[in-house]
């Protein structure tokens, strides 16, 4: 036993949460796989009907929680969240109970726990392995597409079930699912709360078919799945993607230029600006010309850039389609989209015009929109630090006097 690696799981205020259902033939190897590495382990028993408690009955030393009904292994992991900082736990590395994963790649998780606390860290797996089943290379690389959709991150395996959690931090977070799709929830919700998200290497192992145990249910778990892409998807486009290019606005950029001499017209209309300019109809050279016209115009450069990052993925699609169904209302014999549709000379001519027009008019709502929402942040932002200022110089002034 390595007296060392347990006393960093102790300091560190780290546990390990098995959630198992029905893998009474593997779970015995995964726990003294573990225990090798820390006593602070918490098994969640998720109504197994095989001989899980009668094994578990035999560990003493570890902490267990049992379920009468099979209730998702995203149940699983929140109630194993909630009873370890109960514990006193302030972060808890997950691993599945059918032996997939090896006890071994801890000391991974804990060397960077040790050097970026905060972190929720997910074990990649080599996903290119022979033995790697369809369905898993499939939904990995289905994962992680929409994960990059719903947060900007591109990482390599968004599925593994071997994680860091910082539950401490996530315990005051509210879950709505309860299944497999927890495990997608959970790290799109932390990216968006800025917990930051990363993967590291980790070795995996799947027993050969008809000896490996698998609970995912392909047509249900991954409509489960499905449905939650979509509205997180939607959550993102309205709130998320929003949300970060403001905070970007208001940044370390937005606090020098607060300071400038320029007025707060002049910094609206050049956050108006780089909003035209990022949907205006010139894909591939909006950044280019936009920083040439606004040395023309002589509006600040770094406000109009920033702004017109608006059309940052993944929102080209949807500002196209959104240009599309504008100009359908400002032309004679607009086209509709369908799969269906006949494509002739005419039919892409009109479809060309009517983009166009549509994007025109969408970058000046926008433009406009941006303008106006700028100028009253700016001028609300601008005050605060008069009056923060103005406190700070009364401060000294008093010192002084003293």
């Amino acid at each position: 036993m390595n007296r060392d690696i347990h006393e960093q799981f102790n300091n560190l205020k780290c546990c390990v949460i098995i959630p198992t259902y029905n893998n009474a033939a593997t779970l015995p190897f995964v726990i003294n796989n573990i225990l090798a590495y820390t006593n602070n382990v918490i098994v969640v028993n998720d109504g197994s009907t095989d001989e899980t408690r009668k094994i578990l009955k035999t560990y003493p030393s570890i902490s267990t929680i049992h379920f009468e009904n099979n209730k998702g292994k995203g149940n699983a992991l929140r109630t194993g969240f909630k009873f370890a900082v109960d514990k006193g736990y302030e972060y808890a590395i997950t691993i599945d109970s059918d032996g997939q994963h090896s006890g071994d790649d801890l000391t991974k998780f804990i060397e960077i726990l040790k050097n970026e606390p905060e972190t929720l860290v997910i074990g990649a797996r080599n996903m290119d392995q022979d033995s790697i089943p369809g369905k898993s290379s499939f939904g990995h690389k289905f994962s992680n597409f929409w994960y990059r959709v719903e947060t900007g991150i591109q990482l390599p395996d968004t599925q593994s079930g071997y994680r860091l959690y910082p539950i401490k931090a996530l315990d005051k977070m509210h879950f709505y699912t309860s299944k497999f799709e927890f495990e997608v929830e959970v790290i799109v919700r932390a990216a968006w709360k800025g917990i930051s998200v990363k993967c590291i290497p980790i070795s995996v192992f799947y027993a050969p078919k008809g000896i490996r145990v698998s609970h995912f249910r392909p047509f249900k778990d991954f409509f489960r799945i499905s449905v939650l892409n979509t509205i997180l998807v939607i959550l993102a486009l309205f709130y998320f993607l929003p949300k970060m290019f403001i905070l970007n606005f208001s940044s370390t950029k937005l606090r020098i230029v607060l300071g400038s001499n320029e007025t707060t017209l002049r910094l609206s209309l050049a956050a108006g600006f780089g909003a035209f300019m990022g949907i205006f109809p010139v894909w591939g050279y909006q950044m280019l010309l936009a920083f040439f016209l606004a040395h023309l115009l002589k509006l600040n450069k770094v406000i109009v850039l920033l702004a017109s990052n608006i059309s940052i993925f993944p929102l080209p699609p949807f500002i196209i389609y959104a240009g599309f169904i504008i100009g359908k209302l400002f032309v004679k014999h607009p086209v509709d989209l369908a799969f269906n549709m006949q494509i002739t000379f005419a039919t892409v001519k009109t479809s060309l015009i009517q983009f166009f027009i549509g994007s025109i008019l969408l970058a000046i709502f926008s433009g406009i929109t941006v303008t106006l929402l700028s100028y009253i942040l700016l001028k609300i932002k601008r005050k605060n630090v008069t009056q923060r200022n103005a406190g700070v110089d009364t401060e000294v002034h008093r010192e002084k006097e003293l």
